[in-house]
């Protein structure tokens, strides 16, 4: 009897060893796939990249076009919207930020909640945008209103997005491959961007006006008054303008419903999972960011791509009027727009690959030093169409870097300031809107001086020709004010301190903090199970 009991129990205790290590091995393989990111995962995380990009794409080229000739604001009005509305955009992203790190885990996550909320309502203040009211007075205001809405909304989309990079996957590799995907798909955005946005409203584009430059000799051009006097009436006219205001309207519904279909993919196949390990009480919001802004490597990092964001979007906000009324291509400037956007989104595999193989650091000086020459070329070369979209496809390239890599660089200083400073955690959302507060601050102060300088310049409204000044002007945004901001800032990321040596061993050491978290998990969950 006593021999049958102990046969038993020495069964029940083999049957209980292989339960516990089957659940072992069981949590293993869980912790270990929460680590890694299906093709799929990545896939849909990228595309939740794409409504910024498209958006951001569609504004930053024709926004001040649009405003100028087809809603016929004067430059000075027109350069108020621009800065207030990219002013707002950046006082927004570290609020937003902020928000978004004090917010409560669902069951949703953290940043879905604020993607899924902010996006019916994002779609509608863009569609308003590009309608022109139906009255004069007042039209200043609302377009500074509804370009003020979408940017907060958008806000409340892009920076949970951003910061969900840290959130998707602990594995530092996955989030390099799920950085160059969600790049790829964000170029690809811009490129359909310019194509929605470029055909349809290129093709119904209001025609030039023929101006006498003898009679625009002073800044009384601008006012709608004075041309109201001086403009020649032809109903072919009014009727081409309204055309064109229609297609704009076309263009921004496409591109809403696009918005709205990214956010579904977005949702549905990306799932967040909360960091283990030390998590820190929610701290005071300065004290936060003392402590960010305070950080070295992540200073000189944002400064130095600051400037070399902002290079490439002084020539994204002018090209589109440079290709039309510096270099008269009125009819093509918006399949160049599509050249280099095309040629960028081709590049991006590359720069994946040689950012891998050399280093971030100087895949940054490679790519930034390579539009250049292309900057040079676009103004000093004479007029010609081959020439124009030979140099476009070139410059793409350059493009493709500016995109990808301070992204990829980014989630490299949060892991620098986690090891640092183990025993504060949780600041993701914070490092990524500030990153994008300064960028967008700078191309709000960068579209305002650009479009007011215009306005300096004599800028003639629809005008077939532009004094020579105007094509002066557009030819130093293009060129000459984004290779100095280049250089500038590739000076100051030559002292930017996270090299590979150091990127590889703060991810061991954060990959064994995981591991003892992940280790102290299942134990726990082994115990409760025995």
């Amino acid at each position: 009897m006593a021999k049958g009991e102990g046969a038993e129990q020495y069964s029940n205790a083999s049957l209980l060893n292989k339960s516990v290590s089957s659940d072992v091995i069981k949590l293993s393989r869980k912790h270990e796939h929460r680590t890694r990111l299906s093709i799929c995962n990545k896939i849909c995380y990228a595309i939740g990249g794409a409504p910024y990009q498209i958006t951001g794409c569609a504004l930053g080229f024709f926004l001040q076009l649009y405003l100028l000739d087809v809603a016929q604001l004067d430059p000075f009005y027109a350069s108020i919207i621009l800065f207030i509305g990219r002013a707002w955009d950046a006082v927004t992203d570290p609020t937003v930020g902020f928000l978004v790190s004090r917010s409560p885990w669902t069951r949703f996550g953290r940043m879905m909640p604020w993607i899924l909320l902010s996006t019916p309502f994002a779609v509608m203040s863009y569609f308003l945008i590009w309608y022109v009211p139906p009255f004069e007075h007042g039209k200043v205001i609302w377009y500074i209103l509804f370009y003020c809405v979408f940017q907060t909304l958008q806000t409340c989309f892009h920076v949970p997005y951003s910061a969900l990079t840290m959130f998707i996957t602990s594995e530092q590799k996955e989030r390099d491959s799920a950085t160059a995907y969600r790049m790829t798909v964000e170029v690809l955005g811009t490129v359909l961007s310019t194509a929605i946005q470029g055909q349809i409203v290129g093709n119904a584009h209001a025609p030039c006006l023929p101006f006498n430059s003898s009679i625009f000799s002073n800044s009384s051009i601008f006012s709608n008054s004075s041309n109201s006097s001086i403009l020649p009436s032809h109903n072919n006219s009014d009727h081409s303008l309204q055309h064109t205001r229609n297609a704009y309207m076309i263009a921004s519904a496409v591109i809403c419903s696009m918005y709205v279909l990214c956010a579904i993919v977005l949702f549905s196949g990306v799932r967040e999972h909360e960091a283990t390990g030390i998590r820190s009480k929610p701290m005071p919001f300065l004290k936060g960011i003392k402590m960010v802004m305070g950080y070295g490597p992540y200073a000189k990092l944002v400064m130095g791509f600051l400037f070399t964001s902002l290079a490439f979007m002084l020539l994204e906000g002018n090209f589109a009027l440079f290709c039309s009324a510096t270099l008269g291509f009125r009819k093509d400037f918006h399949n160049i727009l599509l050249v280099i956007m095309l040629s960028a989104t081709l590049a991006i595999p590359f720069w994946q690959w040689f950012l891998t193989r050399f280093g971030k650091k100087m895949a940054a000086y490679v790519g930034s030093l390579s539009a250049v020459p292309f900057m040079i070329m676009v103004v000093c070369v004479p007029k010609n169409l081959i020439v124009t979209y030979i140099v476009s496809f070139a410059s793409g390239v350059a493009v493709a870097a500016a995109f990808l890599l301070p992204w990829s660089m980014l989630p490299d200083v949060v892991d620098d300031f986690q090891v640092q400073n183990p025993e504060s955690a949780g600041h993701e959302a914070i490092f990524y809107s500030f990153y994008v507060f300064f960028t967008k601050f700078a191309s709000g102060v960068s579209l305002g001086i650009s479009t007011l300088s215009l306005d300096f310049a004599g800028y003639i409204t629809r005008g077939c020709s532009q004094p020579k000044e105007v094509d002066l002007t557009l030819k130093l945004l293009v060129s000459a004010a984004p290779v100095v901001l280049i250089f500038i800032g590739l000076g100051i990321l030559y002292t930017y301190p996270i090299t590979e040596e150091r990127r590889q061993g703060n991810r061991k050491i954060l990959q064994e903090l995981r591991d003892e978290a992940d280790s102290a998990s299942d134990s726990s969950e082994v115990t409760e199970m025995i």
